[in-house]
């Protein structure tokens, strides 16, 4: 316990902000089914799926992201008559209500392609939504990092689904600069087809770690995978078009024609280190004498063997931060001690990281 307390000025104490960057790859022989879906959970409610990097029922397994789809009310999409169409329905106003701010009405807004909202323009009514984990996005995705690679060749911004011989990249190529801010989520880019310059496919929001694909990115027939793991045009269970499919198939087989397009997501998530800096400053006249019982014998201080005319010292190993009422907070220890005397002076570094 301390017995001499020194106050820190405004000149002893900095802060700093550091931004930690973690490249993830998700390879598309995780998500395509590499343990035979066991990695795939299904849900009974059937209104998104989840992936994991090994089968999830193993207890090392870690959640990496879901995948869902649904469609705006009133679009052509619409139609009582679909499988899960009320789900559909929900699970995009859901992610409306979440990521793009409510009209001056109150009313719930779709997604604007590209992300002028109040402009009008063309609104992206039926998407793929994919939500990755804290464990992977951490703080936030690092703008200008994503990369989806999916199968198919490059036709105005859409995906010749049946085609695996041609991947196709949707990325947000100019998120570094040109991000959007009018979310309550915070900042989202863009996502592009094939370059800068092609066409607006999606958006990608880095705090809350979504991308959302609109469904045009696929033309065609859906792409699916048999039982040999190649594609095919119409298996069981999705027939046609993506349009039809998102009428007709249920979410899971619309989650699933996209997990089968799918090579590899890489992105550089972010973790934000806020550091306080505390220089615990000895100057010649502070910390010449311990405290500690030890420190004295027969009322002589033991490090000066005796000799009086030796000056005092004393060696520090311990540094504690301490409240304004004296309450000990935060204790630091010196790799070696450290020794004081009033011919010298010392300036101890403390970094508290949170």
């Amino acid at each position: 316990m301390a017995s001499t307390y020194k106050t820190f000025t405004a000149n002893d104490i900095a802060t700093t902000k550091t931004l930690l960057h973690e490249a993830i790859p998700i390879t598309g022989s995780i998500v395509s089914g590499t343990y035979n879906d066991e990695n795939i959970k299904y849900f009974s409610h059937g209104m998104f799926e989840a992936v994991y990097d090994y089968p999830y029922l193993s207890s090392s397994a870690n959640h990496i992201f879901d995948i869902t789809a649904g469609y705006a009310s009133g679009s052509e999409w619409q139609d009582s008559e679909n499988s899960q169409d009320s789900k559909k329905i929900n699970v995009y106003n859901q992610f409306c209500q979440v990521l793009v701010p409510y009209d001056v009405s109150g009313n719930i807004q779709q997604f604007d392609q590209d992300g002028n909202i109040t402009a009008g323009g063309t609104k992206m009514d039926s998407c793929f939504f994919l939500t990755f984990s804290r464990l992977l996005a951490k703080d936030e995705i690092k703008k200008g990092s994503f990369t989806f690679n999916l199968y198919g060749s490059s036709s105005q911004g859409a995906i010749a689904s049946t085609d695996r011989t041609q991947p196709n990249v949707i990325s947000d190529f100019d998120g570094t600069t040109n991000f959007k801010v009018n979310s309550p989520t915070g900042e989202y880019g863009l996502l592009y087809s094939g370059s800068a310059d092609g066409a607006v496919v999606g958006h990608l929001y880095y705090q809350a770690g979504i991308a959302v694909l609109t469904s045009s990115i696929f033309e065609g027939s859906t792409p699916t995978m048999d039982t040999d793991g190649t594609m095919v045009t119409s298996p069981a269970g999705i027939t046609g078009s993506v349009s039809s499919s998102f009428k007709s198939s249920p979410i899971n087989e619309i989650a699933n024609a996209l997990r089968y397009a799918y090579i590899d997501v890489d992105f550089n998530n972010t973790t934000e280190l806020n550091s306080s800096i505390y220089f615990c400053r000895a100057n010649t006249a502070d910390y010449n004498y311990s405290s500690n019982p030890t420190y004295l014998s027969a009322s002589k201080i033991v490090v000066k063997n005796d000799n009086a005319q030796a000056e005092p010292m004393s060696f520090i190993t311990t540094v504690g931060l301490y409240s304004a009422d004296n309450e000990l907070l935060a204790v630091a220890k010196v790799s070696e001690p450290l020794k004081k005397t009033p011919s010298n002076e010392l300036t101890l570094r403390v970094r508290l990281d949170y």
